[in-house]
């Protein structure tokens, strides 16, 4: 049975070669026929890539020259721009110097003109005070003469009622009656001043009509008679009338008086000349009131100038005025007719006024030019006139006087100069002699000639009119007559002392400083004279004319009174006179007038002589006549009758009525004893005890012989004062000095007696000259205060205790002087541990002062000091104060022992730092200072601890308080100083905010309630009740019950602390840190044992804090200087914006502190300037990288402080989980153009909202896997693209719904990935990216899938073909090549038997192939794919094992079938074994599959 029958055993292998024969042969036509199918589509394919690589990098280069094109242009561009930049940076620079300077200028004259300003106030400040000055002298001048007249008055009214009650008549009566008089008198005088200035007023107005009128018709008057009065003339004759009170009702044939013409009236009176008889005849019948009247002096120069012979031709026809008088009781106004009111306007119609406007614009335009030179246009007077001013001064009526003025162009250019001519006023009298010189260059001049011919002795004053073509101009004119200007050289003559029967003459000069001479007199004050007394009374009256009216009205009473009183007053009446005169001269100097024609009143006054007056006496010359500009010498002798002193006064008085009454007083002292001493009173001021003082007395005789003098001091004092030398001769006719010694001594107020009073320490020592041959002595006293010079230290002894050598203490001692004079003090010998201040201890101390003084003592070493302080004064004086104090050397030392700290804001921080220094090393003394206390014994070596004892609720900090230094070693010690407001005055404002609220909220509450219907349940009444009471109770709480419950972090807390922030006003704190020594370390004390701690080792730091409101403060979110960003995602940004407000008053530059370069927070918009009182907002970003609490502080720095922002975030991670396992989604087999769908799910596990995306990378285009070769011409270990093959439509493969979206945290999100191929392919493939943010890739997910053509399918096996397959359309092959080429579809099954041990059966080799059915949505007619493989038993002869050989397969499911293989006894191992079997598939159509089995042994892993 096991060899048959050879013949059929090598037919059948005959059989089986040919069909394996057939089956290589048709096996290999198809390979070579696959093989150029793949060359051609592989050449094919290669074509089209390269042209598409050409076209690509023709593209490339394109866009490559487009770019360095474009940067060409950018750089040209660019550096246009920065050459424009420095071009306009060095334009910026030049006019920012040029507008520095013009504003340094503009500073400097600012400056000046500030200066220039305050002077001129201080100078009006003092011309003012120096004229309240004046006017309060003035005021109690005239308020003492007030009191004078009244007293006087009522003396005369007390004389005259005893006069009449002495001749029994009725007192009372007499004085009412009198009162009622002088009330009349008042009330007449008041009516005819009203009279007067209704007259001023009526011819004002008469005068105003009448120039208008003119203008309007400038018509010549026709020629009028001869000898008839016009009816001006007539009318200003009867106003005249009727002003002085004539009868105005004459009848009309009543002839006017004739009247002289008006020319006559203004003629001066010329000394020497008599008027004329019409002046005298006017005169005469004028009142006198008249010839005072201010009308003469308001008629225009027309009527002055006018001609004698128009008057009186008029006097027949006219009898009465033709213009009705405004003062007639019948006088109606004249009524406008309604009709006429509105026929055309004064001022013309619209149109009319228009034309003028139009025709004086012409004419201007056509007469003066603007003149522009070089861009700058002319302003200011076109010619310079020299003289500026013309006058002529002290002039004669009827001469002529001439003047030549010189006009210079000033001007820029060309200008013309035309004489527009003088003021009508000036007309008759100044000629002006102008030829047009034409046109004048600039600088260039011509000549005016100006003639004064005066007609009236009166002052002129006008203005040379000339035109230019750049506009008017004017020279002033001022004529001056002659005038008189008297003067005294003094006031006071100060004849000194003379023995009587002595003669001394002293001269007096009159001067004359005016044009014009007068008469003067000389004579005493007292003598009789007469006084024009309504020519003071004129004068007062143009005083105080803008004065205080009630003021005025007393003194003109008062004047009135005395006028009515009589003729004759007291020798009181004197000084008026002189305050009279002193008014006129101020009046004449103010330009006021004085009226020289009234009515005159005379008052004589008659002084009796006396004794005192015949000792002074006038000389010769006592008047006479004092020309201009002369002086004249007039002696006063004094022969001195009785001894004592003599004073008189004198008068000068002038015919002149302009010129005032000048006043001046003489004193002499008549002495009868020859010898005398000039300095009765010898005063030695302030002296002090044991102090030598000296003086000279000196001694005049006027003995015509030699006198023996002998000097004597009291008794009392001579042992304290004494002169020297006791006797002495005094030659004739000279003076003799004697030495004066005064040496008080403690003893003096029991010595002087009487003469020193002990209350006051004043000393009145009387001294006694006598003279030989003299009974009555010569006296004189000595005065003295007397003081003592001590100087008193308190207290007496300094006790400054224990002092380190690293400090001083200070202490105050008291100062006091007891002397009346002040005196230089000074501490001298001071040793060098001791200072004394202020000034070194040196200075002067006033009378009775006590100043204080700081000694400072600072110790050098460890010892105990006693030593003493010597005050001395300016007269070496010396004062002790006794000193001890015992110095301490520490065992530690401080490198710094006051720290000052800068200004810092409100929570703000400074730091400073210092050293705790150990030097002590060593016990030996002689070497170098030990530490010790005093004279006690050495602080030993070895570990020294030390700690800072911080005074309670201080703003400082100091780290380490407590530590321990190790000789020659030194410890750091941080100091800081962060003011912050108090808690309890942050939270008193936040109650007061509170309460604020609180109360307006009930206010409105109450408000509402009110207006609530009453209606309203009884229920709802009874809550807000229940309501009401719980907030009374819960406000009636006590405040510290409410304060426990205000948090820090409270909104109102916040805001209260804001405010108080802003509105601090600074604040400075001192203060002193104790530092206490002790021996040992800290960690050797056991528990809480405290070590033992020296009082006097300690040492001390002082601080100084200054706290100052912050420059810059936080507005937003009520002032927090905290920035939470809250929780933000990883890779993700928050923005947070940031007020700050600048409340400081002046711009500050801002710097800001460096963040962290790699840290997650950005400042995106720093600013450097922030102006004062403006508000910057600040954007400060947060951007995580990842899950991560982050911190950082900001600080803004200005040079006033900084401002710490903390910036605070959490970074959270996004993390999310996939449903899919391995990141692998296999959609499986799928019938080409249909698809199937696969779903899966992502979990937010994170606290944030997620925003994802869904990207494909078959969508994204990427430029790095461009220009790339194909897949299929790479290596299979090169092949890393997980893009397989695609539609050939161009739509993509797979495709996800949603695309993008936001999970909620905590949520699930459903995905549903769809396949849809069009064509059969095995290696579709496709990666899905979820993007978070659109930045962060949280998951990749390969997608896979396989399309066929037909419901059946075979996978499993070793890859024959590449993964990526071309674009290029496979040719469809006719029917019977196809069924040919499905039944032969190679499947390679490669099986690797693995044989580790020889001794050991390992298992066999063992691969599967999966034969599916796909699920379709096609109608076919089965439903199952039947598979089946032959040739099962070859194979079991090889060894290949393969289960199961045949079955079917359900829509929608896979079977496996499994092979196996064991080698066989003569398996060769050194050659693979390799069989093969048909695998056929049964559905709706027939697939054979070709299986190659290659086996073999395998030794290794």
């Amino acid at each position: 049975m096991v060899f048959r029958d050879p013949g059929s055993a090598l037919w059948q292998i005959e059989v089986q070669e040919g069909q394996l024969e057939d089956a290589r042969k048709s096996a290999q036509e198809e390979a070579a026929a696959a093989r150029r199918g793949l060359q051609e589509r592989a050449a094919k394919q290669l074509h089209r890539e390269m042209g598409a690589s050409r076209k690509a990098e023709r593209n490339r280069l394109l866009r490559a020259r487009r770019c360095v094109h474009l940067q060409k242009e950018l750089g040209l561009r660019q550096q246009k721009l920065v050459e424009e930049a420095q071009k306009n940076h060095r334009k910026a620079l030049r006019f920012l110097k040029v507008s520095l300077g013009k504003i340094r200028e503009q500073e400097q004259k600012e400056e000046l003109e500030t200066r220039e300003h305050m002077r001129r106030r201080m100078d009006a400040v003092l011309a003012l005070k120096n004229s309240i000055s004046a006017n309060r002298e003035t005021l109690r001048k005239f308020q003492a003469w007030g009191q004078a007249k009244t007293e006087l008055a009522e003396q005369k009214a007390q004389a005259e009622k005893k006069a009449i009650l002495a001749q029994g008549g009725d007192a009372f009566k007499h004085l009412c009656h009198q009162r009622r008089r002088q009330e009349l008198e008042a009330q007449n005088r008041a009516f005819e001043e009203e009279q007067k200035h209704r007259k001023q007023e009526i011819v004002s107005r008469l005068l105003k009509e009448e120039a208008v009128e003119d203008r309007r018709r400038p018509r010549p008057e026709p020629p009028r008679p001869t000898g008839q009065r016009s009816i001006r003339d007539r009318t200003w004759s009867y106003v005249t009338t009727f002003c002085d009170g004539q009868s105005t009702e004459a009848p009309p044939c009543c002839p006017l008086q004739p009247q002289p013409p008006p020319s006559s009236l203004f003629q001066p009176d010329v000394p020497g000349q008599r008027p004329g008889p019409a002046q005298e005849q006017i005169k005469e019948n004028r009142p006198r009131s008249y010839q005072s009247s201010p009308l003469l002096t308001a008629i225009s120069s027309e009527s002055v100038q006018g001609d004698g012979s128009s008057l009186g031709g008029e006097e027949d026809t006219l009898a009465w005025p033709e213009i009705p008088g405004l003062w007639k009781e019948d006088y109606k106004p004249f009524q406008v007719a309604k009709e006429d009111v509105d026929r055309k306007p004064v001022g013309g119609t619209k149109m009319d006024k228009d034309i003028l406007a139009r025709t004086v614009q012409r004419l201007r335009s056509g007469l003066i030019h603007k003149q522009v030179a070089s861009g700058r246009e002319f302003r200011g007077c076109p010619f310079n006139s020299k003289p500026k001013f013309i006058h002529f001064k002290d002039f004669d009526v009827g001469k002529v006087y001439k003047k030549k003025i010189t006009l210079i162009n000033a001007t820029y250019t060309i200008n013309y100069c035309k004489l527009v001519g003088v003021e009508e006023s000036l007309q008759d009298f100044v000629h002006v002699d102008f030829d047009p010189p034409g046109p004048l260059s600039a600088g260039m001049s011509c000549e005016v000639l100006v003639t004064f011919k005066p007609m009236i002795n009166k002052d002129l004053e006008g203005n040379v009119s000339f035109l230019a073509q750049t506009g008017r101009f004017s020279v002033p004119l001022k004529c001056s007559t002659k005038k008189c200007s008297l003067s005294l050289d003094k006031e006071l003559i100060d004849f000194g002392s003379y023995t009587v029967g002595e003669t001394a003459i002293r001269t007096i000069t009159l001067t004359n400083t005016g044009g014009l001479g007068t008469k003067f007199r000389f004579l005493l004050a007292s003598e009789s004279c007469k006084m024009d007394t309504s020519q003071s009374a004129l004068k007062l009256s143009s005083i105080f004319m803008y004065e205080d009216k009630s003021f005025y009205d007393k003194i003109t009473t008062s004047f009135s009174e005395h006028q009515t009183e009589g003729n004759e007053s007291s020798p009181t009446d004197v000084p008026s006179q002189k305050e009279s005169g002193k008014l006129d001269v101020k009046e004449q100097e103010e330009g006021h007038p004085i009226e020289s024609e009234g009515v005159n009143l005379t008052t004589i006054m008659t002084i009796p002589p006396n004794e005192e007056q015949m000792e002074f006496s006038l000389g010769e010359i006592t008047e006479g006549d004092i020309g201009p500009f002369s002086s004249i010498k007039v002696p006063i002798i004094f022969t001195p009758i009785v001894p004592g002193t003599v004073y008189n006064s004198f008068k000068v008085m002038f015919k002149n009525q302009q010129c005032p009454t000048l006043y001046f007083k003489v004193v002499g002292v008549a002495i009868d004893v020859p010898v005398w001493v000039p300095k009765p009173n010898v005063d030695l001021k302030i002296c002090m005890y044991d102090r030598l003082y000296q003086d000279s007395i000196l001694v005049h005789t006027r003995s015509k012989a030699a006198l023996r003098l002998k000097f004597e001091v009291c008794k009392e004092l001579r042992g304290h004062m004494e002169l020297l030398p006791e006797t002495g001769y005094i030659q004739a006719l000279s003076s003799y000095s004697v030495q004066l010694k005064f040496l008080p001594r403690h003893s003096l107020p029991e010595d002087a007696g009487k003469y020193f009073d002990k209350e006051t320490r004043v000393l009145e020592a009387p001294m006694t000259i006598r003279v030989a041959d003299q009974i009555k002595p010569v006296g004189f006293t000595v005065h003295a205060v007397v003081t003592t010079s001590d100087l008193e230290l308190s207290p007496t002894r300094l006790d400054f205790g224990y002092c380190t050598i690293y400090e001083a203490i200070r202490t105050q001692i008291s100062l006091c002087n007891h002397s009346l004079l002040p005196q230089e003090f000074g501490f001298v010998g001071l040793p060098k541990f001791v200072d004394i201040q202020p000034n070194d201890g040196f200075g002067t101390i006033l009378p009775l002062e006590t100043l204080q003084l700081d000694v400072i003592f600072q110790p050098t070493k460890a010892k105990e000091y006693n030593f003493e302080l010597i005050c001395k004064s300016e007269i070496n004086r010396c004062f002790k104060l006794a000193c001890r104090a015992v110095g301490v050397y520490p065992p530690l030392e401080l490198s710094h022992y006051q720290i000052k700290f800068a200004a810092t804001s409100l929570y703000d921080t400074s730091v400073a730092t210092l050293y705790v220094i150990n030097s002590h090393q060593s016990m030996n003394s002689l070497t170098h200072s030990v530490p010790r206390i005093g004279s006690e014994d050495a602080f030993p070596v070895g570990p020294t601890s030390f700690e800072f004892l911080l005074p309670p609720d201080s703003p400082i900090t100091i780290s380490p308080l407590v530590g321990t230094v190790w000789p020659g070693k030194r410890c750091l010690v941080r100091v800081a100083f962060r003011p912050v407001l108090p808690s309890e005055l942050i939270h008193q404002e936040a109650f007061q905010a509170l309460s604020r609220k609180a109360d307006i909220k009930s206010s409105l509450k109450e408000t509402a309630t009110q207006r609530k219907d009453q209606r309203r349940p009884s229920f709802s009444m009874l809550r807000l009740q229940n309501q009401d009471r719980l907030l009374q109770a819960s406000a009636s709480q006590p405040p510290e019950l409410q304060k426990e419950d205000l948090a820090s972090s409270s909104q109102e807390y916040q805001s209260a602390q804001a405010s108080l922030t802003r509105s601090f006003q600074g604040k400075f704190d001192k203060f002193v840190v104790p530092c206490v020594v002790a021996s040992g370390d800290t960690k050797d004390r056991k528990g809480t044992e405290m070590l033992s701690f020296s009082p006097h080792n300690t040492l001390y730091l002082e601080l100084w804090c200054p706290a100052v409101a912050p420059s810059i403060v936080v507005t937003s979110d009520k002032g927090k200087t905290v920035i939470n960003f809250g929780d933000i995602a990883a890779g993700h940004r928050g923005i947070k914006k940031v007020s700050i407000q600048n409340i400081s008053p002046e711009d500050l530059n801002l710097e800001y502190s460096m963040l962290n370069p790699d840290g997650p927070f950005v400042l995106l918009n720093p600013t450097m300037r922030l102006p004062s009182g403006e508000t910057q907002v600040l954007d400060l970003s947060f951007s995580p990288r990842e899950s991560i609490l982050a911190q950082e502080t900001l600080d803004i720095i200005t040079k006033k402080g900084t401002l710490s922002l903390a910036l605070m975030g959490t970074g959270v991670a996004s993390t999310i989980t996939c449903s899919i396992e391995g990141d692998v989604l296999n959609m499986g087999y799928v019938i080409a153009r249909e698809s199937v769908s696969l779903g899966f799910k992502l979990q937010n596990n994170s606290l944030l909202p997620i925003k994802f995306s869904m990207q494909l990378d078959s969508l994204s285009s990427r430029s790095r896997d461009q220009h790339r070769l194909p897949q299929f011409l790479a290596s299979p270990d090169q092949r890393t693209e997980v893009v397989g093959t695609q539609n050939y439509s161009g739509q993509s493969v797979f495709s996800v719904v949603p695309a993008k979206g936001i999970m909620e945290p905590g949520k699930a999100q459903d995905f549903t990935v769809t396949f849809s191929p069009d064509h059969e392919s095995l290696y579709f493939s496709d990666r899905l990216q979820v993007v978070l943010f659109e930045k962060k890739v949280s998951h990749c997910i390969l997608l896979k899938g396989a399309a066929r053509e037909h419901m059946m399918f075979v996978e499993g096996g070793d890859p024959l073909d590449v993964p990526v397959e071309s674009l290029t359309m496979i040719p469809a092959f006719d029917l019977e090549h196809r069924e040919e080429a499905e039944e032969l579809k190679p499947i390679l099954v490669t099986l690797d038997y693995a044989q580790l041990d020889p001794d050991t059966q390992a298992p066999p080799a063992t691969r599967e192939l999966q034969v599916g059915c796909i699920r379709t949505t096609q109608l076919s007619a089965k439903k199952t794919v039947e598979f089946s493989m032959d040739n099962i038993v070859a194979l079991q002869h090889k060894g290949f094992t393969v289960e199961p050989s045949k079955g079917s397969v359900e829509r929608g499911q896979t079977k496996a079938i499994s092979i196996s293989w064991m080698p066989p006894i003569d398996f060769d191992p050194d050659h693979p074994l390799m069989a093969s079997a048909l695998l056929q598939l049964r559905g709706d159509v027939k697939e054979t599959y070709k299986v190659l089995f290659v086996a073999q042994v395998v030794t290794g892993p």
